[in-house]
C-alpha cells in the first residue's frame, strides 16, 4: 500500500514512556527518551509526548514537564507535550505556570495533555496523597487550568504568554464527555474503545464549539511496530506484552526483558492469552501491512492523528520502526 492511501491530513506522533530495560539505570532510560525525541524531530513526526508515572519500576519518567524542557533544548521544530500530567497530583495553577513557562521558552511547540490516574498501586496513591478523584474534580481542574492559562484565573499565572499551549484530555469513557463539554481535543487508546467508534461519534456530536478549540480533534494512541516481516514485528512486541501480562499477576510493571528471554519461557495458558490479547491491539508487520492497518484504523475512528506508544527492548529496532512509520506519510 502506498503512502497516498492514507489521508493527506493525517498526522503521526510518538509517545515515549521512558521504559527501562533489565539491569539498566533510570538515567540511561531518560537519555534514550531524549535521543528518541531528537530522532523523531529529524523524521518529521508532528509531536513527541512523554508520560507521567510514579514509582513504577519499569518506567523512569515521573515528571514530563522536566523531560519536555530537556527535549525542547535538543530539538528544532517538533511539538513536545505530556501524555499526560495527572491532575489529581497537581494544583491547576502550578500546571498552568509550568506549561506557560515552557511555552514562553519554546513558543509554538508545547502541548499539555492531562489525565486523571491516581497511581498504579495503593501505596503509590497513599504516597501521592490522593485516594479519591471523581468526574466533578477532573472537570473543575481542567477548567481551572484553562482559566489560568488564558488569564481568567483569580490570580495571574506567570509568565503571561500570548498563545497558551493547547490542552488535550486523555480520555476513556466519561473523559470523552468531559472533553466534549469543554471543547477540547482528546487522546484515546485501548482496543475496546478503538474497536467501537460509537463513543468517538458521541464526542464529535456533543462537542461544544466556541470552547477552548473550534472543532473536535481525535488522537488515537496505540502500539505500532514496523519490521521486515509480521513475525519479526510481533517478536519485537513480546517484551512489552510479557511486562503487561506479568503485571496482572504481580502488581508490578517491571523493566523490559529481551524477546529471546521472554519467548524462551514456558507460559501458562492465561499468560499466553493475555499476551496475545495485548498484541492483537497493536498495529504490526512490514511497512505495507502496517499502512493497511493504519488506513483501516483511521477509516474506522476518523482519527485526525495517530500517536504510536511503542516500547521495545531493542532500541535500534525501535528507531528503525519509527523511521519506517514516518516513511508511510513521506512524500
Amino acid at each position: 500500500m502506498a503512502s497516498t492511501d492514507l489521508p493527506d491530513t493525517l498526522r503521526l506522533s510518538l509517545l515515549d514512556r521512558s521504559r527501562t530495560r533489565h539491569a539498566e539505570t533510570h538515567a540511561a532510560a531518560l537519555e534514550a527518551t531524549l535521543r528518541r525525541a531528537e530522532h523523531a524531530d529529524e523524521l518529521g513526526f508532528h509531536r513527541f509526548w512523554m508520560a507521567e508515572h510514579h514509582s513504577v519500576p519499569g518506567i523512569a519518567s515521573g515528571s514530563p514537564q522536566l523531560l519536555i524542557a530537556a527535549a525542547a533544548a535538543r530539538t528544532r521544530r517538533i511539538r513536545l507535550g505530556s501524555g499526560g500530567v495527572m491532575l489529581p497530583h497537581h494544583r491547576p495553577m502550578i500546571v498552568a505556570e509550568q506549561f506557560a513557562m515552557l511555552e514562553a521558552l519554546y513558543p509554538g511547540r508545547i502541548d499539555l495533555g492531562v489525565g486523571r490516574s491516581l497511581g498504579f498501586t495503593a501505596p503509590v496513591r497513599a504516597a501521592l496523597g490522593v485516594e479519591e478523584y471523581d468526574d466533578d474534580a477532573f472537570t473543575h481542574d481542567i477548567s481551572s487550568v484553562l482559566d489560568f492559562l488564558h488569564g481568567r484565573g483569580p490570580v495571574t499565572a506567570l509568565p503571561v504568554i500570548e498563545y497558551p499551549p493547547p490542552v488535550f484530555v486523555l480520555a476513556t469513557g466519561r473523559g470523552l464527555e468531559i472533553a466534549a463539554r469543554a471543547g477540547l481535543p482528546v487522546v484515546v487508546g485501548g482496543p475496546r474503545l478503538l474497536a467501537d467508534p460509537t463513543p468517538l461519534e458521541r464526542y464529535r456530536a456533543n462537542f461544544r464549539r466556541g470552547g477552548a478549540t473550534s472543532e473536535p480533534y481525535v488522537v488515537v494512541s496505540l502500539e505500532v511496530a514496523v519490521a521486515e516481516s509480521t513475525a519479526a514485528a510481533r517478536e519485537l512486541l513480546a517484551s512489552e506484552a510479557w511486562a503487561m501480562a506479568e503485571s496482572r499477576e504481580t502488581g508490578a510493571f517491571g523493566p523490559l526483558r529481551s524477546p529471546a528471554e521472554v519467548l524462551g519461557r514456558k507460559f501458562r495458558p492465561q499468560q499466553l492469552r493475555r499476551m496475545d490479547e495485548w498484541i492483537a491491539g497493536a498495529l504490526y508487520g512490514d511497512a505495507e501491512r502496517v499502512a493497511a492497518q493504519l488506513a483501516a484504523l483511521v477509516e474506522r475512528t476518523s482519527a485526525d492523528e495517530v500517536m504510536a506508544s511503542t516500547s521495545m527492548y531493542d532500541r535500534e529496532a525501535l528507531a528503525r520502526s519509527d523511521a519506517a512509520l514516518a516513511g508511510l506519510l513521506a512524500g
